[in-house]
């Protein structure tokens, strides 16, 4: 099993539900998120609704790695939740977010708030990743300095200068996506999230 399998997954659900019978599907979107709470490597899991008028509701949950979600994802207990849903609930989008995406989502546990335990969660839109030049920023100020050492040090190997440019250059990035992937990454967006979640100016209308 490949390596990104071992790390968690947060999966997004678009659902249209029928405006009429908003009271079951509360009730159902909530039985639902109860019933994941029980399976193995379940990290956590929430709905929220788009508006108050609006027919699209979110749901998201996450588990631990991609063998804990599929357990959940083709459980008979999913299955049968699912099709005590189909008359009032449309799937329209599923999203994973594994990958750079995730780096920027904002906490998970922060869309996930519930008022209290028993009721149904905060309404409240779902973060958005920041801007791509925010994005692009981050990822620099991580790559730099790692590549700036990783060149360093890898001068010191013997016979390293001498081997063909393309090899050197597979070599190092062989070496440095992982590090980016799991260590530089992950560090950097928490040390910069309070930036990469301001929310942008708004210009002021001028008379």
């Amino acid at each position: 099993m490949a390596d990104t399998d071992a790390h968690p997954i947060t999966v997004a659900i678009e659902r249209r539900i029928d405006p009429t019978r908003t009271a079951e599907a509360t009730s159902w979107m909530q039985a639902g998120t109860d019933l994941a709470t029980a399976f193995p490597g379940f990290l956590g899991s929430g709905w929220v609704r788009a508006g108050e008028d609006s027919d699209l509701w979110y749901m998201l949950y996450r588990f631990s790695d991609l063998a804990t979600l599929e357990g959940w994802e083709t459980s008979s207990q999913r299955s049968w939740w699912l099709e005590s849903g189909r008359p009032f609930a449309r799937e329209e989008r599923v999203e994973r977010r594994t990958g750079i995406e995730g780096w920027f989502d904002a906490a998970f546990g922060s869309v996930l708030e519930r008022t209290d335990a028993a009721t149904s969660p905060i309404q409240q839109p779902v973060p958005v990743a920041p801007p791509r030049w925010k994005q692009a920023v981050t990822i620099w100020v991580g790559f730099f300095p790692t590549n700036l050492l990783a060149s360093f040090l890898l001068g010191f190997v013997p016979g390293f200068a001498e081997v063909p440019l393309v090899l050197r250059v597979l070599a190092t990035t062989l070496l440095l996506t992982p590090i980016m992937t799991y260590a530089v990454l992950p560090w950097v967006t928490r040390l910069l999230r309070p930036w990469l979640q301001r929310p942008p100016r708004t210009r002021k209308a001028t008379s």
